[in-house]
């Protein structure tokens, strides 16, 4: 499918759709080159065409991050400024070129400095640090048609050089070439400000290296839930049918099992009256009720200790999210060498009351090595989960934006519709609660350095959360 993209929701339904084509990956491997019409069933007209040029990838694990400058690039309008931007293509074996990176433009200017960027090798030159790149360095119009302002060609192996002479190049214009004859010099310089080859590392390279994680699980006991005795409370103990915490928990829990490195889950409650005498609301309470030993021992014993803590607790509030988050972030800012990530999921039915002080809590978490897995339960509105998650807007709390986007927020209603395959749901589920744990746990690695210990054994201890 080809969508027009108008603004950075994550949501295709938000874009334009343009067609489609549908094939198999034999037919793509078959042909090399395949060029076909676009379908639109809701447009009769033309809908352009897609043309795919396939090439097996090696298994390359690199990434060239680099930067360009430019000087004196040539302006031939008389009436306007001109602002560049750079494309990239890769030659391929029949001797044609696919496009594998574009910049963006640099506004009015001749003497353009364009950020800094970073892309796998596997793509950019199917790994191949010889292979031909050509360069085109375009002024960038509004309707498309952009003016070619010089070309060059070079390769990985040689802007893995670095800045200097070897790495600034004239741009040349074949059309200016022949239009000004032997008087023509020139179009402007492109020069390599920097470049860095450097090894990229998967998530299971992190995983064989020994790197444990360990899972946190906190329980909204807030009274917004309802009273536990009647159908209608979110915590209602029916054991014919349990209920929306006890389907997420079993539902989520074992998908964040399958993570933990030793499966033992300390499990945290919030916004309850404790008991004997009720009398103080706590934000930060063992669910099991053993300050000794919280640790409850794979889904089965969380969901033990959930029941029990329902029958035991008076459901109160408000939803504060801050204490939890600052108690799991407390373990994560004592590890922060790579050898142990943590991931921390909140079930909770709504709005947050202590939203300032989350908000701060996750900038003050996001350098740390830990996620945050938000599952809304229940029908209310979770538009506050939505800014949290920081997909579309990136969080900030007083002036300070946050360092990566660790949270991931996901309604569990969207996996009880329909009543269809459940095994088809838990795999949908596992995908969203998941999708984006493996590139925060990379993205922590990459920005301090941490490289994967070689392959060995697991070494299964149970973790030191008690403090």
């Amino acid at each position: 499918m080809l969508f027009d993209i108008d603004s950075n929701s994550q949501d295709v339904e938000d874009h334009d759709f343009l067609g489609e084509f549908e094939c198999t990956l034999a037919q793509l491997v078959s042909a090399r080159t395949l060029h076909k019409p676009l379908v639109n069933k809701a447009y009769t007209g033309d809908n352009g065409s897609i043309l795919i040029v396939t090439e097996e990838l090696s298994s390359c694990k690199e990434e060239l991050d680099i930067q360009f400058v430019g000087k004196g690039l040539e302006n031939r309008s008389w009436f306007s400024s001109i602002n560049p931007f750079l494309e990239f293509l890769k030659s391929n074996e029949d001797g044609t070129f696919t496009l594998v990176h574009r910049t963006e433009r640099a506004r009015s200017t001749q003497n353009p400095v364009w950020n800094c960027f970073t892309v796998p090798l596997r793509s950019f030159c199917s790994g191949d640090y010889d292979r031909n790149i050509q360069v085109n360095c375009k002024d960038y119009k509004s309707n498309g048609t952009h003016k070619l302002i010089g070309v060059f060609h070079t390769t990985v192996r040689k802007l893995n050089e670095g800045a200097g002479p070897s790495n600034t190049y004239w741009l040349i214009s074949d059309e200016r070439k022949k239009k000004v004859g032997n008087k023509y010099k020139n179009s402007g310089e492109v020069m390599v400000n920097r470049a860095q080859v450097r090894q990229v590392f998967s998530f299971i390279d992190y995983i064989k290296g020994g790197m444990e994680i360990n899972a946190f699980i906190a329980i909204d006991f807030t009274a917004s839930n309802g009273n536990p005795q009647t159908p209608q409370s979110l915590h209602f103990n029916n054991p014919s049918a349990p209920n929306q915490y006890a389907r997420a928990i079993q539902a989520v829990g074992e998908i964040i099992e399958d993570y933990d490195t030793d499966k033992y889950f300390p499990v945290l409650g919030f916004g309850a009256r404790m008991p004997p005498n009720f009398d103080q609301v706590s934000h930060e309470f063992f669910v099991n009720g053993d300050s000794s030993n919280p640790y409850c021992y794979r889904v089965q014993g969380v969901l033990e200790a959930y029941y029990g803590c329902v029958s035991r607790v008076q459901l109160y509030g408000p939803t504060n999210f801050a204490p939890i988050i600052n108690h799991v972030a407390r373990f994560a800012n004592s590890n922060q060498a790579g050898d142990k990530y943590f991931i921390l999921l909140i079930l909770t039915d709504g709005i947050i009351t202590d939203m300032p002080q989350t908000k701060e809590a996750i900038v003050n978490a996001s350098s740390l090595p830990l996620s945050i897995i938000i599952v809304g339960i229940g029908a209310a509105e979770f538009d506050s989960m939505e800014e949290l998650d920081g997909d579309v807007v990136r969080l900030s709390s007083n002036g300070r934006y946050a360092a990566r986007d660790i949270v991931q927020f996901v309604p569990f209603r969207d996996f009880l519709k329909g009543g269809g395959d459940p095994h088809m749901a838990r795999l949908k589920l596992a995908r969203e609660v998941l999708a984006e744990v493996p590139g925060q746990v990379l993205s922590y690695m990459k920005t301090n350095n941490i490289i994967p210990q070689p392959p060995k054994a697991t070494n299964v201890s149970l973790p030191e959360v008690l403090g």
